[in-house]
C-alpha cells in the first residue's frame, strides 16, 4: 500500500478521500488555493501545500504546479477526487512519466471515454446499447439537421468533449438546431477546448440509472448495483438513491454485467461508472462513462458496506480485488441529496461566510462535509459544499430519516437549495418512485 498520497482537489470529496486514507495509515498531502487556506480539508491533511491564487487556473488546474508539489512532498500516488482533473488524460500521463501512480484508470482510457464519440463507438462495438444517433463529428449546423431528420425529431444535440449539460440541448426542428448550433458549438469549445458536436435521438421521460463498476489489474471486474439519479437540475444530479425503485431484478443484473462486459472491452482498471438511459419499458442506452470516483458513491457504499476509496487505492497498489460478484451483498436502501449554497428560488449561487451550522444527528444519518462554522464559500468553485446520505432497511424508512433531517439542517449566513430538496423529497412523484430526469422541471421550476 502507499504510504503518501496527495490528493488533487478540495472540498467534501478530499476531505473523504483523506479520511479513507488515514485509517488506512497513509500520510494525506493537501493542496489549496489562497481562498481555501482556512478550508477544512487544510486543516486534515497531514500536510498542505499553498499552490496559488484563487481560481482554479491558479490552483487546482495548474498541473505543473500539483506536479512540483507532489515531487516535493514525495507522493507516491494522487487522488484527483472528482471534477477538476479527475479526467484530464494528460495530466494521468505527465503522473506516469513523472513514476507517480494516478490513482483511475489509463490515459488512454480516459481520453477514450472522455469523448462521447469515441465512447459511442467503443460501446457499440462492444455489443453495448447505444441511444441511435452518429459516431463522429458534424460538419456544421446543415448536417445536423440532415442527421436529426433522418433519425426524427426530438433529437439532442450534443458536444463530445461536454460535461455537466454544457454544450447540450434538446432540439425539436430544424430551426432550431440552426438557432442554437453555433452557440452550443462556442460554449463547448470555451469550456472543455473542443467544439465537436453530434447527435443522437432524444429518449422522452427517461430515468437516468447508473452502474459503478471496479476492475483490478488482474482481469477481474465486478458491478456493485445501480444508483438512481434521475432527480436533476440542468442536466446536474440533485438526489441519489440505491437501489432504484424502478428496476426490476432482471434489468438490475443485465445492466450489471453489460457494464463489466463494457469495462473489459476497453480494458478499464480501477473505480468506473457506466451511465445509462432507461425509457419506460426498461430498455437501456448507454450515455457515458465517468471514469473517476462519483459525487454519489457514498450510496453505494451504504448499500454494499464497500468503501470504494479504499478500493481504489488497493486496485492503483497493485492489489487484487478480494470479493468475487457473488460475495457483493445489497442490503437495505440510501438516498444522498446534494447541498448546494444557491439560491434555492433562482438557483444562482449564493456566496458569503456561513455564521453557524446545525447537522441533523442521529441512526442512518451521513455527513459529508465541505465546510464549517465561519467558513466563507467563494465564488470561484462550485457551489456543492455538503452532501446528506441517509441509509435504512427500507426506502419508506429512509425517506421518512431524509424529510426530518432536512427539517433539522440549517446553515445560517447564505443561501442554500434546502427548501428545493424538502420540496423534492415530499412529493408524490418521488415518493412513489416516478421520478423522472423531467422532474425538476414539471414540479419544482414552475413557481
Amino acid at each position: 500500500m502507499f504510504k503518501r498520497v496527495l490528493i488533487a482537489n478540495r472540498g467534501e470529496i478530499a476531505v473523504r478521500i483523506m479520511r479513507t486514507c488515514k485509517s488506512l495509515g497513509i500520510f494525506t498531502i493537501g493542496i489549496y488555493s489562497q481562498a481555501d487556506k482556512d478550508a477544512p480539508h487544510v486543516k486534515i491533511a497531514d500536510e498542505a501545500c499553498l499552490l496559488g491564487g484563487p481560481r482554479v487556473a491558479e490552483s487546482y488546474l495548474n498541473i505543473d504546479k500539483i506536479l512540483e508539489v507532489a515531487l516535493l512532498s514525495e507522493a507516491e500516488a494522487i487522488h484527483p477526487g472528482y471534477g477538476l482533473l479527475s479526467e484530464n488524460a494528460d495530466f494521468a500521463r505527465r503522473c506516469e512519466a513523472l513514476g507517480i501512480v494516478f490513482i483511475g484508470p489509463s490515459p488512454d482510457v480516459i481520453a477514450q471515454m472522455g469523448s462521447k464519440i469515441e465512447a459511442r463507438k467503443a460501446m457499440k462495438e462492444a455489443g453495448v446499447p447505444v441511444v441511435e444517433g452518429i459516431s463522429y463529428p458534424l460538419a456544421n449546423a446543415e448536417e445536423a439537421v440532415k442527421v436529426a431528420e433522418s433519425i426524427g425529431y426530438p433529437v439532442m444535440l450534443k458536444a463530445s468533449a461536454g460535461g455537466g449539460g454544457i454544450g447540450m440541448q434538446i432540439v425539436r426542428n430544424a430551426s432550431e438546431i440552426l438557432k442554437m448550433y453555433e452557440g452550443n458549438q462556442k460554449r463547448a469549445n470555451d469550456f472543455f477546448g473542443d467544439g465537436a458536436m453530434y447527435v443522437e435521438k432524444y429518449i422522452e421521460n427517461p430515468r437516468h440509472i447508473e452502474i459503478q463498476i471496479l476492475a483490478d489489474q488482474f482481469g477481474n471486474t465486478v458491478y456493485l448495483w445501480e444508483r438512481e439519479c434521475s432527480i436533476q437540475r440542468r442536466h446536474q444530479k440533485v438526489v441519489e438513491e440505491a437501489p432504484s425503485p424502478f428496476l426490476d431484478e432482471v434489468t438490475r443484473v443485465k445492466m450489471g454485467e453489460t457494464s463489466v462486459r463494457a469495462a473489459k472491452s476497453i480494458d478499464y482498471k480501477n473505480a468506473g461508472t457506466f451511465e445509462f438511459l432507461v425509457d419506460e419499458n426498461k430498455n437501456f442506452f448507454f450515455l457515458e462513462m465517468n471514469t473517476r470516483l462519483q459525487v454519489e458513491h457514498p450510496v453505494t457504499e451504504e448499500i454494499t458496506g464497500l468503501d470504494l476509496v479504499a478500493e481504489q487505492l488497493k486496485i492503483a497498489a497493485g492489489c487484487s480485488l478480494d470479493f468475487s460478484q457473488k460475495d457483493i451483498k445489497r442490503e437495505g436502501h440510501a438516498i444522498e441529496v446534494r447541498i448546494y449554497a444557491e439560491d434555492p428560488k433562482t438557483f444562482y449561487p449564493s456566496p458569503g461566510k456561513i455564521n453557524k451550522i446545525d447537522l441533523p444527528k442521529g441512526p442512518g444519518i451521513r455527513h459529508e462535509l465541505g465546510i464549517h462554522d465561519q467558513s466563507v464559500v467563494t465564488p470561484f468553485y462550485d457551489p456543492m459544499i455538503a452532501k446528506l446520505v441517509v441509509s435504512g432497511k427500507q426506502r419508506d424508512d429512509v425517506i421518512d430519516i431524509l424529510q426530518k433531517a432536512l427539517v433539522n439542517y440549517h446553515i445560517q449566513g447564505i443561501k442554500t437549495n434546502i427548501p428545493m430538496l424538502k420540496e423534492v423529497v415530499a412529493h408524490p412523484a418521488f415518493l412513489s418512485g416516478q421520478a423522472t430526469t423531467s422532474f425538476v422541471d414539471k414540479f419544482i421550476n414552475k413557481h
